[in-house]
């Protein structure tokens, strides 16, 4: 491992920041001389995502921003406020009672859509996070419309999402910037990101930067977590529900002197209770118990910035029948699943700044993991081990003048896969070096464009071009237009990305040597803003369309088999998306958001030809509602999220006559279902309480597992989940900070 680790220097575009922090308060006018906290409040530099928000007593720290000197704040119901930053470090904000929203950014208490920007991008803050358990990354778009998550079988507890009406592989999800969550890290890895690590989540729709990487196909998830110099110097959380899971985190960050400080982030939690609540014989969720740490240090001068860190993670899950221990492993005495996951991450950042030109910059990111996983399904066996070595160099100037301004730089991936199926032996050393350039023209925020390309060159598949193009207009201060187009490129990993349906008897056949996936992406979107009296809000609605040139088919249309091979012939998924966000009175938010999909791909019948079907286990409508109320200063907090998903396609899992296949696949549509997801949440000046409950509706699929009573037989499946495995949940949790 040691080999994999490197110093290295990141340019990270959304956070270059000088040595002092800004610290402040913000308050409404109460009175003639009274002035009161506003809570929630949003702060942010011009033309970034750097951003923060008030706490219960008005208060913010926030590090300079080497690119903006523009300092705004926003509130709901309040006049924007923008404050040019010199040498202040310490600012008292009184904000003043407006009836119009005449910023370029449009910010709720929540949720954020920054209209800057020339990607369709949602920024969730820490507040929305809050409006639910979000114990991790999987748990964290209970309140998002874009974002579906759901479990991929009954028996692992793997979590999968979709964006656009593709699974979560076909979005690039970066933490910080750094690729993280691909590879066999797919299975797991959203679980592995505590919600308390999370300080905001960018979703992003469509083809991603080129700066990025070339894996972004439907969309981009970069997670930011909580920093060295965050203004929480001690974070404790504490999480119970009524099926016995238990969670802990501790947060601590020091400022040691004015450039250095540092940060432990900690993660325990287990389910060591056994339940069958459908009476299958089968435990409802697995056992499992999980360790997680990263510590990051951060060197800020007004030149530097230079952070470095270590994550370490291991798990170990136990499921299957009720009945089942680790001494039965490989016998048919009872069926069993069990899967140990170690994980060891380290980055390393680096960047130059220059403070008299802050649209300069010069910067280079390394980041280095192992990540080691075994396991077992009944009598079969898969183990998985993935080395990867990332680095990135940016530089980004200007041409002539701000309006004209690129980034610039080569990036290099090296991955190393080792994968064992029972005899399917999986190996591959996947070396990529690239480079690419990202030009953007800004026409006083009213006009953007961004057009990049890059060239990859890979050692297995050869010479991949990756040209992406965005385009942003604000039509009036309240109407802005975009539009976007890109190709993705992306290697599967087959037995990571389909883990939950191998928990079943079929059998695992490669048709073919698995080509890499291509696809373009084009899409268009329309954010309009409102006043209907004292109600203001946004209406955001678009339109995505993804074609694939080639996709990996996994055929589950015969229930002996999983079959993998290459497209041949088309593959596409269409989504719409309707979404109004209102805030009726001050404190008090609503989000209604409908989503529609059409997605198909061609699979091979038993004659070998080609036939056009809905893609499996993916809802062609979809509705959410969400509200959330607060009163004054927070202290009490009430939010509700209720959710309508429509019927998905499920292939024909009942015996076929004489065992053989007809023409064409059999499939039928599983039922539509409600799920309420509820929460109450008590607010004192450095405690939070919360209690809250999901699938309030305690609605549950019938007989997720196929066959479960006889696991060893023929057609047994656990992988045709398609609706919640568990019935209500109850939970239970207390936070605690301090503050600096």
């Amino acid at each position: 491992m040691i080999k994999y680790i490197t110093a290295g220097f990141l340019i990270l575009t959304s956070s270059f920041s000088h040595a002092q922090r800004i610290r402040g308060t913000v308050n409404e006018q109460a009175g003639s001389k009274e002035l009161r906290p506003v809570t929630g409040a949003n702060v942010y530099w011009s033309g970034t995502t750097q951003a923060t928000e008030t706490d219960s007593s008005g208060k913010f720290v926030i590090p300079r921003s080497a690119y903006s000197n523009l300092l705004v704040v926003s509130f709901v119901g309040f006049r924007n406020d923008t404050i040019k930053i010199g040498s202040e470090s310490e600012l008292q904000i009184v904000m003043k009672s407006d009836q119009t929203l005449d910023e370029v950014t449009v910010r709720g208490n929540a949720t954020s859509i920054d209209r800057l920007s020339p990607h369709q991008t949602e920024i969730i803050t820490t507040r929305a996070l809050a409006k639910a358990a979000c114990c991790n990354l999987s748990e964290s778009f209970e309140t998002n419309a874009s974002v579906s998550v759901s479990y991929s079988d009954a028996v692992t507890g793997s979590k999968q999402i979709q964006m656009l009406g593709l699974n979560g592989t076909y979005i690039q999800t970066n933490i910080e910037n750094i690729p993280a969550i691909r590879g066999l890290a797919s299975t797991f890895g959203l679980n592995f990101v505590p919600g308390t690590w999370i300080q905001s989540i960018d979703v992003g729709k469509g083809a991603g930067s080129v700066v990025n990487g070339y894996e972004s196909m439907t969309g981009q998830i970069n997670v930011e977590l909580q920093k060295p110099d965050s203004r929480e110097k001690l974070y404790l959380n504490t999480y119970v529900n009524n099926f016995g899971r238990a969670e802990v985190n501790l947060n601590l960050a020091t400022q040691l002197n004015d450039k250095w400080s540092t940060a432990l982030l900690t993660h325990g939690s287990t389910l060591k209770n056994r339940f069958d609540k459908n009476k299958d014989g089968f435990l409802d969720l697995p056992l499992y118990t999980q360790y997680n740490a990263l510590n990051r240090w951060k060197y800020q001068s007004e030149k530097f910035m230079a952070q470095f860190g270590i994550k370490a993670l291991y798990e170990d899950r136990l499921g299957g029948q009720n009945d089942f221990r680790k001494a039965m492993k490989g016998t048919t005495e009872a069926y069993g699943f069990g899967a140990k996951v170690n994980r060891y991450e380290f980055f390393s950042k680096l960047a130059r700044l220059f403070p008299d030109k802050p649209y300069k910059g010069l910067g280079f990111i390394v980041n280095a993991s192992m990540h080691d996983s075994k396991s077992y399904f009944g009598l079969n066996s898969y183990d998985g081990k993935q080395k990867t070595l990332y680095g990135n160099l940016i530089y980004q100037s200007i041409i002539g003048n701000t309006n004209h301004t690129y980034k610039a730089g080569l990036s290099y991936l090296l991955d190393n896969y080792n994968e064992q199926y029972n005899d399917i032996l999986r190996i591959r050393n996947e070396s990529v070096p690239g480079a690419f350039f990202e030009y953007t023209y800004n026409s006083l925020d009213k006009f953007v464009l961004v057009a990049g390309a890059r060239a990859d060159f890979h050692n297995l598949y050869g010479t991949q071009w990756t040209p992406r193009l965005h385009l942003k207009y604000s039509l009036t201060d309240q109407t802005t237009l975009r539009a976007s187009a890109g190709k993705g490129f992306r290697v599967s990993n087959p037995l990571a990305e389909y883990y939950g349906n191998l928990v079943s008897s079929r059998t695992v056949v490669f048709r073919e040597s698995i080509r890499p996936e291509v696809s373009w992406n084009y899409g268009a979107s329309v954010t309009q803003d409102f006043e209907l009296g004292s109600m203001k809000g946004n209406f955001i609605m678009d339109f995505y369309r993804t074609d694939f040139r080639n996709q990996l088919v996994a055929d589950m249309e015969n229930p002996e088999y999983i079959r993998f091979y290459n497209l041949e012939g088309k593959a596409y998924a269409n989504s719409f998306q309707a979404e109004a966000n209102l805030t009726p009175v001050k404190r008090f938010e609503l989000k209604l958001a409908y989503r529609l999909f059409d997605v198909k791909q061609t699979i091979r019948n038993v004659y070998d030809e080609n036939v056009i079907l809905p893609r499996m286990m993916v809802s062609r409508d979809r509705v959410l509602f969400n509200a959330g109320y607060a009163l004054p200063y927070d202290k009490w907090k009430f939010d509700a999220t209720l959710q309508w998903n429509g019927k998905r396609r499920i292939p024909y899992m009942g015996e076929l006559a004489d065992h053989h296949m007809p023409a064409n696949p059999v499939s039928t549509m599983s039922p539509s279902f409600y799920n309420l997801n509820a929460q109450i949440t008590r607010t004192f000046p450095k405690w939070d309480i919360y209690l809250g409950g999901e699938n309030l509706t305690n609605f549950r699929q019938k007989n997720p597992i196929m066959n479960a009573s006889e696991p060893f037989s023929q057609h047994f499946d656990a992988g045709m989940a398609w609706g919640p495995v568990v019935g209500r949940m109850i939970y239970a949790g207390i936070r605690y900070k301090i503050v600096r």
